[in-house]
């Protein structure tokens, strides 16, 4: 199937009139082309378009990474010039640099944390409340169903409302 569909995109391209352009290769081996906007044979403008040509020829083989991010920006049109080797490789020397530094940095976190946690920290506290946080008693003596007056300071009808009438009116 595979030598088949090469052919076939041969013979369109010989037809169609599209012509590609070598633009670079990558360190991968990834080849990339540039196809100029054009006019089909109906008279129909066909736009420019960007394709790569992967090194590993299988689709299913394909993983994140096989193609530099700099050849990306350029597939995807978020770039308007194809990058240089130069470029790619500078790139790649910064993103390893910051690599090892964030590694460094987060072991040194690691480290700081471990010693900076037992030192700043408080020691736990016990606490022995009774009851539930949305009790209307929390952290108060519970209500208990025995009477806590003893009866001694008891007199009858020495009670009075509030507002001073008495019930009987």
């Amino acid at each position: 199937m595979g030598w088949s569909l090469g052919l076939f995109r041969a013979l369109w391209r010989a037809l169609s009139k599209e012509v590609k352009e070598h633009v670079g290769t990558d360190h991968l081996g990834n080849k990339y082309y540039f196809i100029p906007e054009y006019k089909n044979w109906r008279g129909q403008t066909i736009r420019e378009k960007r394709i790569v040509e992967a090194a590993n020829k299988k689709e299913t083989d394909y993983e994140v990474g096989d193609i530099p991010t700099e050849w990306e920006a350029w597939i995807r049109r978020t770039r308007k010039v194809p990058p240089t080797m130069e470029e790619i490789l500078k790139n790649e020397k910064y993103r390893e640099e910051m690599k090892i530094k964030s590694q460094d940095f987060y072991e040194k976190e690691k480290l700081l944390s471990k010693e900076t946690i037992k030192e700043h920290l408080p020691p736990p506290v016990q606490t022995h409340i009774k009851g539930h946080a949305s009790a209307p008693y929390f952290g108060k003596e519970e209500p208990s169903e025995a009477p806590t007056s003893t009866g001694k300071t008891f007199q009858p009808g020495s009670w009075m409302p509030q507002d001073g009438k008495s019930q009987n009116q």
